[in-house]
């Protein structure tokens, strides 16, 4: 077997070409679409602020909850977006977008290998799925580069290292992703050292190769330190670091993979997506073992960890599509040419090769077809679609309103709209919280998810408004990561009055003497006041129009209105399952649990998500089917990114079952399953604590339901309805003064003063 490490000539030159352009076109279209990112306008905002005031920020300068808090980011990527858009507009960074993708492709195939064109059509929604406009899509581009250069060295030993410092000084300096630039380093150089231990012959090679990269790979530590805080962008790093393990709790890019048949069904499917990584993952696990076979341990190793890291977090699935791409295509041509030429007579060969282009062929052409009608983008929770521009999600007409009636700069807003809101109405507006995890620190998730569970006229909520002098709340109420459960709550506050209200947003002023004018003037009716404006022309842009009204009628207890909404986007595009899921609530609110059902079901064999069989789960509660329910549950632990989470609330759906033993189980699988980082996210450890209490006092033992309870208020000491569980059980179990001491402190927290901290 001849296993040298070899440079992979195009066997077929014809095809690797056509295989080429038909990479190129699908990559261009997939790269453009209409912005949706929630940090690209943060970094405008960057930009802008840089370009104003000639000086470079290392403190927080957009916020006023974490104002003056320590903030190093990369600036390059932020004044380069800022000024494609001051040329062009949002149209300009949508392009500016498909071409990164584009180029991104380009990269990983400029060594003409057909396996690895292949490869990238397959791979490539991944690719595309994280070179949207946004400081990030530039560590996948120069990734590529990276990668496509050590590679070239590694098969080679010709390959032109000499760039690789002068990219790491753009790298550097334009995205805290550089540290991946050091893994590729890393894996090149133990891709040699195993070289050498292989044989004579491939130890002399590997000793040739690393002689000449070496004094390259060791200049792009240097290099680093060209940048305006020199060793001190590695402070950032680390900060960017520790924050990350706690967004997997809370941001969807940061979470794992789950691991369950559910996710497998798309696997080869033309059209869907939802599976792809899945199938990547299987493809890169063969390519492993064919290298391991062919005694390329590194290559193998590479592999591996690269797959191993796409589970681990859903943003790196790009990374790890572009050394599927590259290695994954090397070690397949490879392995192809030998075996073929041994086994495969020449017209065999050229009908499986045929065969092969032709199913690439097709599966580009359908999902180009698909991305270019918004198939896939109404069918899926993506909130682009096909074209240039801004999405329709972001709140502009809110904040235009914001802005016109010069509302109180102290805004509250959920961290999906703080970087528009810098972005929109900044620099006299500031924002409670945005996507910048190194000012605020991850406690900051949970503070706003909280207050936003809670009534605006808890003490919570009045502490936080004295101290921060909010008078605007400004709500997103998108279908996806929007807060649209806390618009009702609002609308019947006394405290707040809604001022304004579309399909997509919502504001709030706080009533107060220096309001009364705009209160008077302005103050809508949320049961009566319109919702839905001008529809677009534009039969994407229209069905999310709809959809999204159907949500806020939903949610606002109108329900005629929500179906009827629900039927218009449904006529526009009946496949998604997103809309079916909302249709299931609205007939669930209409006391028609038969047609909720259907609907429930009809999302689920479009696209089935923990959400959705949680949902069905409680609409079986409501039915009186336990056993169903029960079944739902399940499933819904099966399917989900954060199964812990799902355990938890099936354990409280055992608990209401009265089956407390089946509970506890349920709690100790979400602990064995919980990611590491689940020991400081605090509402799950209080839901643990909470839940086993709640079991343990069931199943009579007091002393186990007492001790967790304890602990749950040591988790959460400023929450009042832990403390009155903790009184109760201090009473129900003889313990009288221990119940009036933890009463005495719930009626603490009750008073205004005495709010969160």
């Amino acid at each position: 077997m001849n296993s040298e490490v070899t440079v992979e000539a195009p066997t077929h030159p014809a095809l690797f070409r056509v295989l080429l352009a038909i990479a190129l076109a699908y990559s261009l279209l997939a790269g453009l679409r209409t912005i949706t990112d929630y940090d690209l306008p943060w970094q405008l905002a960057t930009g802008r602020w840089i370009w104003a005031h000639g000086a470079i920020p290392d403190t927080d300068v957009f916020s006023y909850t974490a104002s003056g808090q320590p903030w190093i980011y990369p600036v390059a990527s932020c004044l380069l977006l800022y000024a494609i858009f001051m040329i062009g507009g949002y149209a300009l960074l949508s392009w500016l977008g498909a071409v990164t993708c584009v180029t991104t492709v380009a990269l990983l195939l400029r060594r003409g290998a057909s396996a690895s064109a292949m490869l990238a059509i397959l791979a490539l929604p991944r690719i595309a799925a994280r070179t949207g406009p946004r400081a990030e899509m530039f560590t996948v581009i120069l990734f590529a580069a990276f990668l496509s250069l050590l590679w070239e060295q590694f098969s080679s030993g010709r390959a032109r290292l000499w760039l690789l410092p002068i990219l790491m000084v753009a790298w550097v300096n334009l995205h805290l992703g550089f540290v991946a630039g050091f893994v590729l380093i890393g894996a090149y150089v133990g891709c040699e050292v195993f070289e050498t231990l292989i044989s004579s012959q491939r130890r002399q090679a590997a000793l040739v190769r690393m002689k000449r990269a070496w004094p390259w790979l060791l200049l792009t530590i240097p290099a680093t330190l060209l940048n305006p805080w020199g060793w001190g962008i590695y402070t950032a790093l680390v900060r960017q670091n520790a924050a990350m393990a706690q967004h997997g709790q809370w941001i969807n890019e940061w979470a794992s993979v789950p691991l369950n048949w559910t996710n497998f069904g798309p696997l080869i499917s033309l059209r869907e997506t939802n599976g792809i990584f899945f199938l990547l993952f299987a493809v890169a696990i063969s390519c492993a073992l064919v290298a391991a076979a062919r005694r390329q341990p590194g290559a193998a190793l590479l592999l591996i960890g690269a797959a191993y890291v796409g589970m681990k977090h859903v943003r790196f699935q790009g990374l790890f599509a572009c050394v599927l791409i590259v290695v994954g295509g090397s070690i397949l041509s490879g392995a192809w040419n030998e075996w073929s030429a041994k086994s495969v007579d020449a017209r065999t060969r050229q009908i499986l090769i045929a065969g092969a282009a032709a199913l690439t062929f097709i599966l580009a052409v359908t999902r180009s077809a698909d991305l270019v009608t918004n198939r896939h983008y109404l069918g899926s929770t993506d909130t682009s679609r096909f074209g240039v521009g801004l999405s329709w999600w972001f709140p502009e007409r809110a904040l235009t309103f914001v802005e016109q009636q010069a509302l109180s700069p102290q805004i509250f807003n959920h961290y999906n709209v703080g970087g528009f809101l810098v972005w929109r109405l900044g620099p006299r507006y500031r924002d409670y919280v945005d996507g910048r995890a190194i000012p605020f620190g991850p406690g900051i998730f949970e503070k706003q998810d909280r207050l936003l569970s809670i009534s605006p006229s808890a003490s919570e909520w009045q502490y936080e408004v004295e101290r921060y002098q909010i008078n605007t709340v400004v709500l997103s109420l998108a279908r996806y990561d929007g807060v649209a459960t806390a618009l009702p709550v609002f609308c019947n506050s006394s405290a707040w009055s809604p001022v304004y209200l579309d399909e997509i947003s919502a504001v709030f002023v706080r009533r107060s003497e220096q309001t009364k004018t705009l209160v008077e003037q302005r103050a809508l009716d949320c049961a009566k006041a319109p919702v839905l404006g001008q529809v677009s022309s534009n039969s994407a842009t229209a069905f999310n129009q709809w959809a999204n009204a159907a949500l806020v009628f939903l949610v606002l207890g109108r329900q005629d209105e929500a179906l009827a909404s629900s039927d218009r986007a449904l006529r526009l595009f009946p496949d998604s399952a997103n809309l079916h899921f909302l249709r299931a609530k609205i007939f669930t609110a209409l006391r028609m649990p038969g047609q909720a059902e259907l609907e429930y079901r009809t999302a689920l064999a479009l696209e089935p998500n923990d959400v959705t069989w949680a949902s069905l789960a409680q609409l079986y509660e409501s039915m009186g089917d336990a056993k169903k329910q029960v079944e739902a549950m399940q499933r819904a632990v099966e399917t989900s990114a954060r199964p812990h989470l799902m355990l938890v609330n099936l354990a409280f759906l055992d608990l209401g079952l009265q089956k407390p033993d089946a509970a506890l189980k349920a709690l100790d699988d979400a602990v064995r399953r919980a990611p590491p980082e689940a020991t400081t996210n605090r509402p799950f450890q209080l839901d643990l604590a909470r839940g086993r209490a709640s079991a343990w006092s069931a199943l009579g033992n007091a002393e186990q339901a007492i001790a967790n309870e304890e602990a749950a208020t040591r988790i959460a000491p400023d929450r009042i309805d832990v403390w009155q569980e903790l009184a109760t059980l201090y009473e129900l179990n003889g313990r009288v003064d221990d119940s009036m001491k933890a009463r005495d402190r719930a009626k603490l927290l009750q008073a205004p003063e005495n709010g969160n901290r």
